[in-house]
């Protein structure tokens, strides 16, 4: 017999968040988020709380083992967006058992129900900041510290609730290529020209980030406006990225087109993997760590492609060029591997060309599900 109980204790909230961490002990490609960032979507105070409304449900067997979670979340922005009734599910975690998966969404349906809401969608967080998606394909890749790893079985025990398809994103990763199409640099210096744009510069990364980061929030606000799932990034939600990113950035990382005016037209976030620098402390900032996160960091072998943004009137119109061989440039560093795109939606065709500039290996696949309750 499955018992269902919202979290509502302090030892609850621990096993809400803990119990990923046990499902996957062991297991080599699942990567953690950060332990205390788990811990602060229970928080009055979380960002995201005056604009969303959340459940968290664990599911329990007869012996009082947690053997599930979810939560659900009623974003209010995106609704009043999209003039939707949506609840989302997200941190969904079970093991293999069919009637532990009925009940868990059971309850977050019911939820949904209560609250005068039609529809179930996800995985999907409070945001585009958070991981999103259910992993349908790659599952003998590491995921990244952005995305989040599941067990192939996760898909059946969705599917079998009657959730299908909604929209798809694809992962690839990405070496530099053998051959440099040698039109890349023309066509970057001739659109650069053209428009009047040219490459911030700055002393370092704190400059950067004082100069740019209201124009990058702004680029993405515009230029991920009509994208599954989106919401406007508030000053709140601003403040907490670059919080969050702030151990990670590096001058060397993160470039930005502006014109004549200093306007960031496009930009583009790159990130030194920490998948394996957090891996064996199961998300928490200990010593050991933050040693391996500083390293990673100083002499990356994997970088992670974080955000790119370009307004829509800047789009196709050859001005990414002088990014992408700056990506090239990089991928060219000693000791980087190859880099991860993280999610591209499958429709999204303009980001999706960048990658034939490299060579570039789809390896994953993710879904977000959708059903209809009424």
């Amino acid at each position: 017999m499955i018992s269902i109980q919202p979290v509502t204790t302090k030892k609850q909230r621990k096993q809400f968040v803990e119990f990923p961490l046990q499902l996957y002990k062991g297991n080599p490609y699942f990567v953690p988020p950060l332990y205390m960032d788990e811990m602060a979507i229970f928080k009055p105070t979380y960002v995201y709380a005056d604009q969303c409304k959340s459940a968290f449900f664990l599911a329990y067997d007869d012996q009082g083992k947690v053997v599930g979670r979810i939560q659900g979340i009623l974003q209010y922005a995106c609704n009043t967006k999209r003039n939707q009734k949506t609840v989302r599910f997200t941190r969904f975690d079970a093991i293999n058992d069919q009637q532990v998966a009925n009940a868990l969404f059971g309850a977050v349906e019911q939820w949904a129900l209560d609250l005068g809401m039609d529809t179930v969608i996800g995985p999907l967080g409070y945001s585009d900041l958070e991981r999103e998606g259910l992993l349908i394909e790659g599952f003998d890749h590491l995921s990244t510290f952005e995305e989040q790893y599941n067990y192939p079985y996760y898909q059946t025990l969705i599917e079998n609730l009657g959730y299908v398809k909604d929209i798809d994103w694809v992962e690839s990763q990405i070496f530099a290529p053998k051959q440099v199409d040698p039109r890349l640099e023309r066509i970057s210096s001739k659109m650069l020209q053209r428009y009047n744009l040219h490459i911030a510069k700055c002393k370092n990364i704190k400059q950067f980030i004082k100069k740019y980061a209201d124009g990058m929030f702004a680029v993405l606000d515009t230029a991920y406006d009509h994208l599954y799932g989106t919401v406007p990034f508030t000053p709140p939600m601003r403040k907490m990225a670059l919080n969050n990113f702030k151990l990670l950035l590096d001058a060397r990382y993160i470039s930005a087109i502006v014109d004549e005016n200093d306007k960031v037209v496009t930009f583009g976030l790159v990130l030194p993997s920490i998948a394996k620098a957090v891996q064996k402390s199961g998300g928490r900032l200990t010593l050991p760590t933050i040693v391996r996160i500083l390293k990673a960091k100083r002499k990356p072998e994997v970088v992670d492609f974080a955000l790119v943004g370009v307004l829509p009137q800047y789009a196709g119109k050859g001005i990414v060029t002088a990014m992408i061989c700056q990506a090239i440039d990089l991928l060219k560093e000693s000791g980087v591997k190859y880099a991860e795109t993280n999610l591209n939606l499958e429709d999204n065709y303009h980001i999706q060309n960048q990658w034939k500039n490299f060579e570039a290996h789809q390896h994953k696949r993710r879904r977000s599900f959708i059903k209809k309750l009424r």
